[in-house]
Parts: structure tokens; C-alpha cells; sequence
């Protein structure tokens, strides 16, 4: 049983593979395509959008994972069952309950592996990838200090303390210098909220210094109307969406807004569909077992791959809509972010029990 194990593990690793990487090559082309406006600014060029699309891949590796598993575990139980090879081990006496567990094993693999691009890979990358697109462009951001984010726009440098997920900048300071590096100008901004329409932030309580030869003057202006090429989409990008965040991050930055007395649905969502996505995994390869023909038969392996395939589809755009319905009717956190999982794990063992009783 045990070489017969290895083999079929061989096999379902093999095609789940071959699968993530089509998939990957897939999304890395509309990556290009979405970024093919912003080559040639600066330093954006070809061989940074190609660094840039690679470190996207293993945040699409962890949103596919679930589905390259359920495709490559049918294409393999499919191949199988078309050579015959499915009968052979099936006539040997091996059950379907052993080849379940076999399966089961497979599945728990690629969670483990999604369990780790999720908490590493996937968030690392986001944030290099941006970091390198920024710099590229010219868009000179640096985030890892205490004293929060700092951007560089024409002669000023400015420094946030905290961006709030609704675009609201907390602890602006602008230091503005001449041409010769020599500060001018600072200011402090309370916080800071964007007008699209006028393009250009409401500065709230701030403090101005202006910087003479001889003396400095300052004076406070309960609002300022500032003009500045920093947008909320530019300051976006620094900030990993929830689903690409790790799980302690996610924890953390939850017990924040809880201590500052804001929502924290969306990011609740997040953290438990994090913990519970790599069960998508081991859900994804019990369907496929369910969707596996006991015969050999063209037909019956192109009616039920193809129907596998809808079915991973479709799980793959049912979780983000139970997530995004969750937010917008404020159902439980946890319900939203595991109904999926569970219903797509329950249908495939109650499919592979009926497929037993036959």
C-alpha cells in the first residue's frame, strides 16, 4: 500500500503543480498587461516589470492553491483512470476509504504550503514588489521605521504616523528645503483628510514654521488645503490588503482598531479565512475524489472534469463573495469566512460516501 501511496502522492504533485504554474503564468501576463502603462517611467523598465510580476506570484500561488489542487488531483485521477491504472489499484483491493486517505494526505501537503506562502511568502512580496515599483518610478517611499511612513515629493519630505483604512493620514509632518538641501518649512498636520474633486488634502489643526535666515516664524491654522502628487492610491499600495496580510498581523492591527474604537469586520473576515484557507485545500482534493470515474470511458472523463473544474471555479469566487457579503451585511466574521469551505468539504464527502455505496 505504501509504494501505491508514493505513487498516486507522485502523481497528484506532479499535475497540481503543472497546474499552479499554468494558472500563475496566466495572471503573471495580466500582470504585465495592467502595468505596461508605467513602463518607461523613470526606471520602470522591462526587467523590472518582469522582477515586479514574479514577486506577485506567490500571493497568486496562495489564492489558487485550493484550485490547482482540486484541477491537478482530477487531471491525475482522470489520467489514471483512463490508462486503466485506477482499476488495477481499485481491483487489488485497495478502497476507496485508503485512496481517500491518500488524498487526504495530498491535501493537507498543500495546505501546509499555502498555510506558508500565506503567513511569509505572499505578504513579503506584496510589499517588495511595491517598494520596487515605487522606486522605480520614481514614487520614493520608505515604511520600515517607527516614526511611520515617509515620501519624498518634489521638495518636501513628509512623514505620516498612521494611515487609516479609510485613506484618513494621522501625524503629518512636512519638511520643506530649497534648492540647496537647507530646510525652510515644516508643518504639522493633526490629520488629514483627501477631497477627489479639488485633488489635494484638508489639513486639520496645523502648525507652520517658516525657516528665515534670522528667525523662524510660526503660526496655526485650524485647516490648510495642501497640494501634493502623494493620492490615496499611491499610499494604498503600502499598505497590504487584509487577505495578504499574515494571521499575527492581522491580530494585531485588529487589537488596534478595537482600542481606537473602530471596525474591524473586514480585517475579522480576513483572519479567520486565513485560518481556515488551508482546509480549502484538503476540501478541494475530496471533491476531486468524488468527480474521479470508475471507468475509463472518453465521455464519462470529459463530463466530469469539466464539472470539477466549474465546481473549483466556482468555490474559488463563492469564498470572496460570502467574504464581501459578510462585510456589507455584517454577518459573523467566522461564518462568512468558512461557510464555503465547509459546504464545498461537506458535498465532497457525502459525494464519495454515495460513490462507495455504489
Amino acid at each position: 500500500m505504501s509504494l501505491i501511496r508514493n505513487y498516486l502522492l507522485r502523481r497528484f504533485t506532479a499535475a497540481t503543480l503543472f497546474v499552479l504554474v499554468s494558472l500563475l503564468g496566466l495572471y503573471g501576463f495580466f500582470d504585465a498587461i495592467r502595468e505596461l502603462p508605467n513602463l518607461g517611467k523613470g526606471s520602470f523598465d522591462s526587467s523590472t516589470l518582469l522582477l515586479y510580476v514574479l514577486l506577485q506570484a506567490p500571493g497568486h500561488a496562495y489564492e489558487l492553491m485550493p484550485l490547482a489542487v482540486l484541477i491537478g488531483a482530477m487531471v491525475a485521477m482522470s489520467q489514471l483512470a483512463s490508462s486503466s491504472e485506477y482499476t488495477a489499484i481499485r481491483t487489488s483491493g485497495v478502497s476507496l476509504r485508503r485512496i481517500a486517505g491518500t488524498k487526504l494526505l495530498f491535501g493537507g501537503t498543500m495546505a501546509l504550503l499555502a498555510l506558508f506562502l500565506g503567513e511569509y511568502g505572499a505578504p513579503w512580496a506584496e510589499q517588495t514588489a511595491e517598494r520596487i515599483k515605487l522606486n522605480a518610478t520614481h514614487s520614493l517611499v520608505a515604511q520600515e521605521f517607527r516614526s511611520g511612513l515617509w515620501v519624498k515629493d518634489d521638495n518636501n519630505f513628509i512623514n505620516i504616523s498612521e494611515m487609516l483604512p479609510d485613506n484618513t493620514l494621522l501625524g503629518i509632518r512636512i519638511y520643506t528645503h530649497d534648492n540647496d538641501y537647507r530646510l525652510t518649512r515644516t508643518r504639522h498636520a493633526e490629520r488629514g483628510h483627501y477631497l477627489p474633486q479639488q485633488q489635494e488634502w484638508l489639513l486639520e489643526n496645523v502648525r507652520q514654521s517658516d525657516i528665515g535666515s534670522d528667525r523662524v516664524q510660526t503660526s496655526k491654522q485650524p485647516q490648510l488645503r495642501w497640494q501634493s502628487i502623494l493620492r490615496p492610491e499611491l499610499l494604498s499600495v503600502l499598505l497590504v490588503v487584509p487577505e495578504q496580510m499574515s494571521a499575527l498581523d492581522l491580530t494585531k492591527y485588529i487589537e488596534h482598531l478595537r482600542n481606537n474604537n473602530q471596525k474591524t469586520q473586514r480585517y475579522e473576515i480576513a483572519l479567520w479565512g486565513k485560518l481556515f484557507y488551508p482546509l480549502a485545500c484538503i476540501s478541494m482534493a475530496m471533491v476531486a475524489l468524488a468527480f474521479t470515474p470508475v471507468n475509463g470511458r472518453h465521455n464519462d472523463l470529459g463530463i466530469k472534469l469539466f464539472t470539477g473544474i466549474c465546481i473549483g471555479i466556482a468555490f474559488h469566487f463563492c469564498n470572496r463573495l460570502f467574504g464581501h457579503m459578510g462585510l456589507l451585511y455584517n454577518w459573523n466574521p467566522i461564518m462568512s469566512a468558512t461557510l464555503p469551505t465547509l459546504l464545498f468539504l461537506g458535498g465532497g464527502l457525502a459525494a464519495i460516501a454515495r460513490q462507495e455505496r455504489r
